[in-house]
């Protein structure tokens, strides 16, 4: 799996990236971090990444806008604790806890509350694309300066 990933470079980082923020518990960093090492270009991957997940988010963030529970609950298999934490995180710290959509499973809560409570949909764009983008820059500067 890993080396067909790999041989369709950042067309398989888009679907992976997109998959990962929507309901597969999947990560997208190492296939990044792995092209990286073999030279495609940078800006390049990082921007697919962050295209596909942000695309992945927008997922999420339709069906708390428009999904029913039962969507919610079979598609998203988010546990009830962990949307009411983002909910909380949400309400406290407002649109602006968007910028960490990236975390593990939180991020994807975070996504789904600003669906439920039907922020702006280009606030809510702006904000996540910026914690996403920030996370993968900041993977690829590490891995770029490691290998140096």
């Amino acid at each position: 799996m890993e080396a067909l990933l790999i041989s369709h470079g950042a067309a398989a980082l888009f679907c992976l990236s997109f998959l990962a923020a929507t309901i597969f518990p999947l990560g997208s960093e190492w296939l990044l971090i792995t092209l990286i090492t073999k030279e495609l270009p940078v800006s390049m991957l990082v921007t697919t990444a962050t295209v596909g997940n942000v695309l992945g988010a927008c997922t999420t963030y339709a069906i708390g806008m428009w999904g029913s529970t039962l969507l919610i609950n079979k598609a998203l298999r988010l546990e009830q604790n962990t949307i009411n934490q983002a909910m909380t995180a949400y309400k406290r710290y407002g649109s602006w806890s968007l910028l960490f959509s990236w975390l593990p499973i939180i991020g994807d809560a975070l996504c789904l509350a600003a669906g439920l409570l039907k922020l702006n949909f280009p606030r809510f764009a702006l904000l996540v694309t910026l914690g996403k983008l920030g996370r993968y820059a900041g993977i690829a500067a590490i891995t770029v300066n490691t290998m140096s």
